[in-house]
């Protein structure tokens, strides 16, 4: 049947609309950013200290990377892919196929915190903090059992397909944004417009100053792991209007913005929570952001309203989160896999497009991540503190391989057909990729060392740190051997 003319224009206006600068670094923004972020650097830094860590890893990482992510992204604006693509183009198939790999395979103890997170969401949510203390004191393999069913749903849900669970989890996301947003902003105004008793700040230099011990940086994972993910927005640089000059533009926009609300935000924090509140740092990192949302709406007289919005959208947030993160990262990983390093049989689909072999493959491995764990936590508060450190040691080792194609972009290519050069010089740019490489590196292996709440060391959670990164990145030569030898015998 022909197309009618009448829709014609209207469907062409639609196809040539761009993206502009600012809706990428909103997108931008609110992909790397959330009010999680503030609770554990003020949890893993004792407060207000945490601001001078921000600041540091804002000026000597993060802001390079965004920049680097923007040159990336001009450079190979053609190509949609993200930091495969990138790895691709400027390396081998093999270090392309390791970096699909790492984006894919680092989000298992992710995937294995956040139906501990919907718990939490949703016992703040119906019963507030006792029903928050029900569930930290139940036994942790009846949680991890919890868990585990909640996993097993989204892996069911995600066979089904997700696009109504996208939308709603674009809506929960914007909600959750400008909770996050307000309260900082809320915060600020209460002193001058309540009468909240809130927390005095004492503005010197005693107040700000960091414990420059071990602590300050084992914890540096847990900054990166907030800052990072910029490169998830690369698939969009085809999207915009002009590029190769408002994709850059749009990441120093994220930049300023990420960097503004650490900073006010640890501050707004600083505000509410008191130093007793610290004391219990896996408490503090569960619960904290749900407390300090209950404090909010105290100030302001409308009681609990404040907490149960936060964490009801929260917990669609969590749960949203959980069911895209199983999907999307896999078919990033296979949807143009190389059967020279996959084989053949993990690129099978049911009818409805999923990839059943890769989503069982994800079964076994987030199992294992959920019910080990438990094992060894006291209760679901060191448990949900247990997985977010495991996170932080894991997740970033993906963003490592953004700053190997920036080496080899500067090392082989120069500044050839970049329309924004984050730095010029070929040298200065190599160096800057090496910093951010390997101070990536070194946070997350300063990470896996974990301590006891009275300064000894965590020998169950620290070994774990240890094993579930390298064994991750081992199954990844598994994969290619396997496919190796599939490939001979076809031959």
């Amino acid at each position: 049947m022909k197309r009618q003319p009448t829709s014609a224009p209207a469907e062409q206006g639609k196809r040539n609309k761009k993206m502009m600068w600012y809706t990428l670094a909103f997108m931008g923004f609110t992909t790397v950013w959330g009010f999680g972020n503030i609770i554990n650097g003020f949890a893993y830094y004792g407060g207000l200290p945490a601001v001078l860590p921000w600041i540091l890893i804002m000026a000597l990482y993060f802001v390079p990377y965004a920049l680097i992510v923007g040159e990336l992204g001009a450079t190979f604006k053609e190509h949609g892919g993200g930091v495969s693509s990138w790895t691709l183009k400027t390396t081998a198939p093999v270090f392309a196929f390791f970096a699909g790999w790492m984006y894919w395979v680092v989000h298992m103890p992710y995937l294995s915190q956040k139906p501990n997170q919907v718990v939490v969401a949703i016992s703040w949510a119906i019963f507030g903090e006792q029903g928050a203390d029900k569930v930290k004191n139940l036994p942790t393999l009846l949680v991890a059992a919890i868990c585990l069913g909640i996993f097993l749903f989204c892996i069911f849900l995600t066979t089904r397909g997700i696009s109504i669970i996208k939308k709603i989890a674009s809506i929960a996301g914007i909600c959750s944004f400008i909770l996050s947003i307000l309260f900082i902003l809320m915060i600020w105004a209460a002193p001058a417009i309540t009468e909240g008793n809130v927390q005095h700040i004492k503005w010197s230099f005693d107040t700000f100053k960091p414990e420059m011990g071990v602590s300050f940086f084992t914890s540096l994972s847990i900054l990166i792991l907030a800052v990072g993910g910029a490169e998830k927005i690369a698939p969009y640089v085809n999207q915009m209007k002009k590029p190769g000059k408002n994709f850059p533009r749009g990441m120093i926009a994220v930049a300023i913005m990420v960097a503004i609300c650490a900073v006010l935000g640890t501050i707004a924090l600083g505000m509410v929570a008191s130093p007793a509140d610290l004391q219990d740092k896996d408490h503090f990192v569960t619960s904290g952001a749900y407390e300090s949302f209950e404090k909010l709406g105290l100030y302001y007289g409308v009681g609990s309203l404040f907490r149960i919005i936060y964490a009801v959208t929260q917990g669609i947030c969590f749960s949203a989160a959980l069911i895209i993160s199983i999907d999307a990262p896999l078919r990033v990983l296979l949807d143009n896999a190389d059967t020279k390093y996959i084989p053949k049989g993990i690129l099978k689909k049911t009818k409805k497009g999923a990839y059943i072999n890769g989503l069982i493959m994800i079964v076994v491995i987030v199992t294992i991540l959920i019910i080990v764990p438990a094992l060894g936590a006291g209760n679901n508060d060191a448990l949900n503190n247990f997985l977010t450190k495991m996170n932080s040691v894991c997740m970033p080792l993906r963003y490592c391989w953004v700053f190997v194609a920036y080496f080899f972009l500067k090392k082989r290519f120069g500044n050839e057909n970049s329309e924004y050069k984050f730095v010029k010089n070929k040298y200065i740019g190599m160096t800057i990729a090496t910093w951010c490489f390997v101070l990536t590196l070194a946070s997350c292996i300063m990470g896996m060392y974990t301590t006891n709440k009275d300064g000894s060391l965590n020998v169950f959670q620290t070994v774990s740190n240890v094993i579930v990164p390298i064994v991750l990145v081992c199954l990844g030569f598994v994969m290619m051997a396997i496919a190796k030898r599939k490939n001979t015998k076809t031959q």
